[in-house]
């Protein structure tokens, strides 16, 4: 009995955690026609519904409870038509949603009704929010939408898990090499998207660290070209770059994290080594430049998918997979090294993501895997350096060097000495 109380406890929360926003929200709106206590009710008599239906063993209970409340619904939306004019079904839609949600609670699946109840009252708090990113994207922006959803959607459900040939073809899995490129497309699809909810003009600093989540190179293209133009924002430029390096070093701890959890004890001394070195390098600058002008525009990112990107990582990480285990089968720890610095230069996921799925089949040793992956993110961060220093303008090319040079210093230290 304890634990219905506590299932029904859960159900009544899911209906006052969406009903409190509603509630908030009818300061705003009049028309809206549910707040906290209806919503609870609503959340309430979807878990009696269920509990209804398993007891009397009818699902026909169930279904009745929830016509009554979609009638309810409807009479209530109809009333506010005729008075306000078309309300939108939003608040309508969630009261079914809250209804199913404590439903799933009673019937045990606890998890999936908080996580349907938070996310329903995200949902409706982040209306405005959702409304200008909608104002936001454009034609281009729409179509890459569309075109992750299939391939993630879509193609990646029927790709074959099953690899091909003789070593070193059998580290190559079509369903692996779709759902790495559609992990790092997401990662950076996030990063695209919170820009554009944030918004332009919030500083280098806020461009440093949403840019690396994009791309810490596009960042640092961005930033540095930047220079040319505003020479006097050199430590603020500076910043913005260092933090979106640091950021890349935290990529490859949530890569390593979700492909092979196991490998993260090896990695991440040395990552977090550099992102450390990284940040403690943009706080000096950050203290030095307090009160100074960090305003500029935020760089330029475009939408970072497409689908033909996601078939160049896609074969770039088939490639990089069949390199780095035909190095290691005949020139061992050495030829997975040299793999890694060649990979470095250009992509750090990659690399990463196929020597941890290579330490996950035994293809690699653990400690060679994460030596690699170190070599990888320094040689990474030290030609970014170098795009600096090339493409930047005045004081910038000085200021972010003892900060690379910490963040390329410490990773390799801790990778070999440690």
């Amino acid at each position: 009995m304890a634990e219905l109380f506590a299932r029904l406890g859960v159900a009544l929360g899911i209906g006052l955690l969406a009903g409190m926003q509603r509630e908030h929200a009818k300061h705003q709106d009049e028309t809206l026609f549910a707040g906290a206590r209806t919503f609870s009710l609503i959340g309430l008599a979807g878990g009696l519904a269920a509990y209804t239906a398993d007891v009397l063993d009818s699902a026909v209970v169930f279904a009745a409870a929830l016509i009554v409340v979609a009638v309810l619904l409807f009479l209530g939306y109809r009333a506010s038509t005729r008075e306000h004019g078309d309300p939108g079904g939003t608040t309508e839609m969630a009261a079914v949603v809250v209804f199913l949600a404590g439903a799933l609670a009673v019937a045990g699946e606890l998890e999936v009704a908080a996580a349907v109840g938070v996310a329903t009252t995200a949902l409706l708090a982040l209306k405005p929010q959702t409304r200008e990113l909608a104002a936001r994207l454009d034609r281009d922006d729409v179509k890459a939408t569309v075109q992750f959803a299939i391939l993630a959607l879509l193609v990646l459900p029927v790709l074959p898990d099953e690899t091909y040939g003789p070593s070193p073809w059998d580290a190559v899995s079509p369903f692996n090499v779709g759902l790495m490129a559609v992990f790092i497309s997401g990662l950076s699809f996030v990063g695209y998207v919170l820009i554009e909810v944030v918004g332009a003009r919030r500083g280098v600093t806020l461009t440093g660290l949403l840019g690396g989540l994009v791309s810490s190179t596009a960042a640092t293209l961005s930033l540095s070209e930047r220079s040319r133009e505003s020479q006097g924002l050199a430590r603020p430029l500076a910043l913005g770059l260092l933090l979106a390096w640091a950021i890349m070093f935290l990529r490859v701890i949530v890569e390593v994290l979700v492909v092979n959890p196991g490998l993260l004890p090896e990695v991440w001394p040395s990552i977090t080594a550099g992102a450390g070195a990284g940040l403690v390098a943009a706080a000096y600058l950050y203290v030095r430049d307090r009160g100074g002008d960090r305003e500029v525009d935020d760089g330029e990112f475009d939408n970072p998918f497409s689908l033909w990107p996601a078939l160049q990582f896609a074969l770039l990480y088939g490639v990089i997979l069949v390199v780095a285990k035909a190095a290691s089968d005949y020139l061992g720890e050495a030829g997975v090294y040299a793999s890694a610095v060649a990979s470095g230069i250009a992509d750090v996921d990659a690399i990463t993501l196929s020597l941890s799925e290579l330490a996950g089949d035994g293809a690699i040793a653990d400690g060679a895997a994460a030596t690699a992956i170190a070599l990888a993110a320094a040689t990474n961060t030290a030609v970014k350096a170098g795009m600096v220093v090339v493409l930047g303008r005045g004081r910038l090319r000085w200021i972010i060097l003892p900060g690379a040079v910490a963040a390329v210093a410490a990773t390799l230290g801790v990778a070999f000495l440690v």
